[in-house]
């Protein structure tokens, strides 16, 4: 009986099969301008990803990709390899019944999701006017430079089951 799975050693390289992927788990320090620690995997979960999965930022990714167990950078990743920039066509003023929700009043500093299907976007509320409510659609780490110390706890290559996760998910 032919099987379309294969025995451990009987695995693909990523030289040999070059669309495999590297999956990578990392400590990391998030710094300020003042080189202050505002977030870290001390005491918490370390970042796990595949190469390519989309879950990371761009910049983080592209730093961490080809280094092995052991190692540990300085990375500053700039807002285009980040969340972006932010748009001023993400900040819109829009009909308090496009807030669905079920509050008794809207006030600045909530979250919401307006719209529908490949509409949908999530807002936060910058001010309740007269007509309706400003809402910014810009992620909140928009326009920010961020600074890491990085160190790989583990890389290696992605399993199958790994793989075959990505792809059911679509992000493969």
């Amino acid at each position: 009986m032919n099987s379309l799975y294969c025995r451990s050693e009987d695995r693909l390289t990523s030289e040999e099969y070059p669309h495999m992927r590297r999956f990578y788990r990392v400590d990391y320090r998030l710094l300020n301008a003042d080189n202050e620690v505002v977030d870290s995997s001390d005491g918490g979960s370390s970042l796990a990803f595949i190469e390519g999965d989309g879950t990371m930022m761009p910049g983080l990714e592209a730093a961490v990709v080809d280094l092995d167990t052991g190692d540990e950078i300085k990375v500053t990743i700039e807002p285009d390899k980040a969340y972006g920039f932010p748009q001023q066509s993400l900040i819109r003023t829009v009909s308090r019944e496009t807030i669905n929700a079920n509050v008794d009043s809207v006030e600045p500093g909530m979250i919401f999701q307006v719209g529908s299907g490949d509409e949908a976007a999530v807002v936060r509320v910058v001010e309740v006017v007269e007509d309706g409510v400003v809402v910014d659609g810009n992620h909140p780490l928009a326009g920010v430079t961020f600074k890491f110390e990085l160190t790989v706890t583990e890389a290696r290559e992605a399993t199958a089951e790994e793989l075959e996760i990505l792809a059911m998910n679509g992000s493969a």
